[in-house]
């Protein structure tokens, strides 16, 4: 045969060769793209797996197969093994109809932030907004994320057009209103957490964001009942229960408030998160103002094991540690009101030989007017009137108190005044005392009267 016949003839079959190796790749790969599709619609996801790694061990850069194989993971549960290869797929892959990119930057989304990547997952959020401007929902999981890192600017811009290009988005019109809550735009507030409930009444979180709604408002009633609706919420039943409680705390229903705060904390799924901690905290005031100190101390101990350093539990525990080591202390600080009245009346006769004529009782103590208790008192003598107060709060007397003690003694005529207090007083209260008709009696001084009163 003539060589260039023979040249010619080769080169022919070879370019047959290889158009047929084109033809057939390019029939049987879509095949077995299909085939993988197939296999993950019917469930068979191993057999999915490996028909994906045979294309992607005779070709590495084949993202359809790198897509789809992380498609057989997610479907598998193999969310760490579905993000690597999405990973591979955004890196490299040109979106040319073959990959759906909108649902595939969704779930790339959503695996950046099962995985703890909120500023990638920003990013594929932000590319939905422009790839489906339709759906209402990528706006608003941006509106959140920015929400989370804190930019409440653009935050509340995402929420308002998720808002209005779906008007029945109850998460949204809720997010909308919280936002506008912390911001204290707290009109529009209310007119957004409205519209979210009567979209979906059954969602009862968004009872929760009304009743701090109504308690900045000062609308306590009705802050009460939107707590007690957002409790079904097992999610935030916790936050509701203490929200609830401060209303109680507020309007001075102390004991309703105790019994929220010691629910919040018998259903505490995680005994140091700040939640149960706050609960603890807000019971311990309860228990401090009606005088329960060892149930106080029960509960900032329990606080201090947890976080020893949480807002001023150490302060608290110093400033109580004498009701563990001093009876006569712990009796003034614990007694019910009836009980601490007669013991006031030994305080003052032991202390300033001063006999009670008149007592009762107040929220920080007890009020008397007294008069000297001497041994001629049988003259026909007009008897100086003293006005004592006791104190047995947890914050020292400042100014203001001796000052109106004092306004009161001039005004009434009495001769003098004396001021009792478990926690002592402000350096400015001690300085305006100076060289007045008032006693001071600091805590050591209380500690001193109490124990020669024998108590």
């Amino acid at each position: 045969m003539d060589p260039t016949m023979v040249i010619i003839f080769s080169v022919l079959i070879a370019f047959i060769v290889f158009i047929a190796i084109i033809i057939v790749k390019n029939i049987l790969t879509p095949k077995k793209i299909s085939s993988i599709k197939k296999l993950i619609k019917t469930g068979k996801l191993q057999a999915a797996q490996r028909t994906a790694k045979g294309l992607l061990a005779k070709n590495p850069r084949d993202y359809e197969a790198h897509y789809w194989l992380g498609e057989a993971y997610l479907a598998d549960k193999k969310a760490e093994l579905a993000f690597m290869e999405f990973k591979t797929v955004n890196q490299h892959a040109v979106f040319n109809g073959d990959i759906p990119e909108a649902p595939f930057r969704k779930k790339m989304g959503d695996l950046y932030l099962q995985f703890n990547q909120p500023d990638d997952a920003l990013k594929e959020f932000l590319l939905l907004t422009k790839l489906d401007p339709r759906n209402a929902d990528n706006f608003f999981t941006v509106g959140k994320l920015y929400e989370e890192t804190g930019q409440l600017t653009p935050a509340l811009g995402f929420y308002q057009k998720a808002c209005l290009m779906d008007k029945r988005n109850a998460k949204a019109h809720a997010a909308l209103a919280n936002l506008l809550f912390r911001s204290k735009q707290f009109a529009e507030a209310r007119r957004e957490i409205d519209t979210a409930i009567k979209i979906a009444p059954d969602l009862f979180s968004n009872y929760y964001y009304l009743g701090k709604i109504l308690k900045e408002s000062k609308e306590y009633p009705a802050a009460i009942k939107a707590f007690e609706k957002a409790q079904r919420d097992q999610e935030i039943r916790q936050r509701a229960l203490i929200e609830r409680g401060s209303c109680y705390m507020i309007v001075e229903q102390t004991d309703n408030a105790i019994g929220e705060f010691d629910h919040a904390i018998k259903c505490a799924k995680n005994d140091a998160s700040q939640e149960t901690l706050f609960a603890r905290y807000f019971l311990a005031a309860c228990y401090e103002k009606t005088h329960r100190i060892d149930k106080a101390l029960e509960q900032w101990e329990a606080i201090s094991k947890r976080n020893k350093k949480f807002r001023d539990v150490p302060a608290k525990l110093n400033q109580y540690k004498d009701v563990q080591t001093n009876d006569a202390m712990k009796e003034y600080l614990t007694a019910s009101p009836q009980q601490f009245m007669e013991l006031c009346k030994k305080a003052a006769k032991t202390g300033y030989n001063l006999a009670c004529q008149k007592i009762e009782g107040t929220n920080y103590g007890c009020i008397m007017l007294a008069t000297e208790d001497k041994a001629d008192s049988w003259m026909n003598v007009r008897k100086q009137i003293f006005l004592v107060q006791f104190y047995r709060e947890s914050n020292a007397v400042d100014e203001g108190v001796v000052r109106r003690v004092m306004d009161t003694v001039k005004d009434k005529g009495y001769y003098k005044a004396v001021i009792f207090s478990s926690s002592g007083f402000t350096v400015e209260a001690i300085n305006y005392a100076e060289n007045r008709q008032v006693v001071l009696a600091g805590k050591e001084i209380v500690e001193n009267i109490l124990a020669r009163a024998g108590v």
